[in-house]
């Protein structure tokens, strides 16, 4: 397998891999948000990441920044999309995804890292819910559980407030 960032010309095939990974509620919903993050122009760089098996794209993921509504200081990201085709689930193509987006922003900085998702499988990564509980997403969560953040590196980041999101995270339903 190999990873590396995305480009505008894999946007059909990040779309499908979304398409695939999640069910007939969400999956329109989320694929359009990956590509939208892909074509998204944000003075602070969106990572957008592929996973290739075969010359095929099997999983995606991005991490776009986070600022703080009272500064609009950049000072974190967050991690969604994610996603594997089914066919490819199970064989660490999404941990080796976010392990590979963390270590890029670990190199970029020292930052905070939040994800909205299943908090079993983002612990493993060191995500805790402790830490994001003093910053309030854009939107009301439906699973507040699932809100979660990682401190990577010696970070020096708030101690709480709302976050504001780049344009394409800025839709209710995605929360």
């Amino acid at each position: 397998m190999q990873i590396r960032e995305a480009t505008i010309d894999d946007a059909e095939n990040i779309k499908n891999v979304h398409l695939q990974a999640f069910d007939n509620s969400e999956a329109r919903t989320v694929s359009d948000l990956a590509v939208n993050l892909l074509n998204e122009n944000h003075p602070v760089k969106i990572i957008s990441l592929v996973a290739i098996e075969n010359n095929e794209i099997v999983g995606h993921t991005a991490f776009s920044p986070v600022f703080l509504e009272s500064t609009n200081e950049h000072f974190g990201y967050i991690l969604a999309p994610l996603a594997v085709s089914p066919k490819f689930q199970k064989n660490k193509i999404g941990s080796s995804l976010v392990k590979y987006g963390l270590d890029i922003i670990s190199n970029i900085g020292s930052f905070i890292v939040f994800v909205y998702g299943d908090p079993q499988y983002y612990y493993r990564f060191g995500f805790k819910t402790e830490l994001a509980k003093k910053f309030k997403p854009p939107y009301t969560l439906q699973f507040p559980e699932g809100w979660q953040a990682l401190k990577l590196n010696s970070a020096v980041f708030p101690e709480g407030g709302k976050i504001i999101c780049v344009d394409s995270l800025n839709d209710p339903n995605l929360w």
